[in-house]
């Protein structure tokens, strides 16, 4: 796209539910910066992350392979991986290697500054899928996800170093990790210039352990103090994009800048009766149900993404890498399962409508999904019997319909069997696998 090339941000939500934002219904928490975002751009009803987890799904973001093909596949590794030992129970974390190409290297390659600043997930300290090992110049934050459960951290990662967090010794609570991501995301676009940058924030906002430095007017609501905080924390999070959207009307470069916001996987507390975090999606994060894979999707680019807009095209994460790689001009990636949804954020109708979407769970044994046009299906184990609904006319997945399209079903399964690869490090046993 030559010198059009836009500043891409990507803004990831942790656990920010369906029905969270007030542009997707919701009515206790207080977002008008993301509702005003919306209102300037495109708001996506059916738009799937990577996976009902976090580490997973950030893969599939960052690789553009979906969850039968990317690299992590969930969480925790059943076999290889890191042994990592802090302050909980061992776990083996999978990483990125070095053959798997990154977003952040695709843009680098293209000429992009590229940082990240949140919750990264994709590889311990001294492997292989470190930021700045992945594509990006600058990095700061968690590199492990247990670790990010804590908003007031002893000590974060600045590119390949450990960075004491002063404010946070001796068990105080200083510094509220969320505002120093902010300040780092709003620096590092003052620091870019005409310099073409892609900024991904992955914010750890709302994931759970409950923690804010103030409820703020949610104080006195008849709530318990959990959700007080969780609609803080949701709102000091909208507070901090429209200070980063007000940056970028500062600086001039709105007009240039390409902005998505989502949220890594569905909520992971409904708060049914409260906030309705799920609306009438079926299933929570961890779920393949909609409530764990749905996610709300605004994307924002004054004078290219029109305003108003209100989309129910299909996409996923896979398809944000072959996206970022046709807006800065990169040669395709061969190999991956995303496509580019280019055509579709500017407003016009998207290609690849009724494509089969696929996504994985090693959580609770082996568990698959696929969207196929109207069409979803899930199947627990490699031989189980598939659920199929029809989303067209029942988005909450209360009618199973497998019985009475066998047609339907009988393609998805051909389709299941070859959706995927075996991974070394989430290993299937087949009699296991039907479990």
């Amino acid at each position: 796209m030559g010198s059009a090339r836009p500043n891409i941000v990507f803004i990831l939500a942790d656990d920010l539910g369906y029905c969270d934002l007030g542009c997707y219904g919701q009515r206790s928490i207080s977002t008008p910066n993301i509702d005003a975002m919306a209102a300037d751009g495109i708001r996506f009803t059916q738009c799937y992350t990577g996976s009902p987890v976090c580490a997973p799904s950030r893969s599939v973001l960052m690789t553009g392979q979906h969850a039968g093909h990317t690299r992590i596949r969930e969480n925790f590794a059943k076999e290889g991986g890191v042994l990592v030992l802090d302050d909980g129970p061992p776990q083996r974390r999978g990483y990125l290697e070095q053959g798997d190409t990154t977003v952040a290297e695709v843009l680098k390659g293209a000429g992009y500054a590229t940082g990240c600043t949140g919750k990264w997930g994709l590889g311990e300290a001294g492997t292989a899928g470190v930021p700045n090992r992945k594509g990006f110049d600058e990095w700061f934050g968690y590199l492990n996800q247990r670790r990010a459960h804590s908003y007031y951290p002893a000590e974060l990662w600045l590119n390949e170093e450990r960075k004491i967090i002063e404010g946070n010794q001796g068990g105080q609570r200083g510094q509220y990790s969320h505002d120093l991501f902010t300040e780092f995301a709003l620096d590092f676009i003052k620091r870019q210039g005409e310099h073409p940058f892609f900024l991904y924030l992955a914010y750890t906002i709302p994931h759970a352990r409950y923690e804010v430095p103030s409820v703020g007017p949610y104080a006195n609501r008849p709530w318990p103090e959990d959700a007080k905080v969780y609609a803080a924390m949701v709102s000091r999070m909208d507070r901090d994009v429209g200070r980063l959207l007000g940056l970028l009307g500062e600086l001039g470069i709105d007009d240039r800048t390409l902005v998505f916001l989502c949220s890594d996987n569905g909520a992971a507390q409904p708060w049914e009766g409260i906030f309705d975090s799920c609306g009438q999606l079926r299933g929570k994060k961890g779920d393949l149900y909609e409530g764990g894979i749905r996610t709300p999707m605004i994307v924002r680019w004054p004078g290219h993404v029109p305003g108003g807009r209100v989309s129910d095209a299909v996409w996923h994460f896979a398809d944000f890498l072959p996206t970022a790689a046709e807006l800065a001009g990169a040669k395709p990636l061969s190999g991956i399962d995303g496509v580019s949804v280019l055509s579709g954020l500017l407003g016009k109708r998207q290609a690849s409508r009724g494509r089969p979407l696929y996504w994985e769970h090693h959580g609770r044994g082996f568990e698959q999904a696929i969207r196929m046009g109207r069409w979803k299906a899930i199947r627990r184990g490699l031989s189980g019997s598939l659920e199929l609904f029809d989303l067209g006319n029942d988005p909450g997945e209360q009618r199973d319909l497998a019985n009475r399209h066998p047609d339907v079903v009988k393609g998805i399964e051909r389709y299941l069997a070859s959706a995927r690869t075996e991974s070394e490090w989430w290993p299937l046993e087949r009699s296991a696998a039907a479990n």
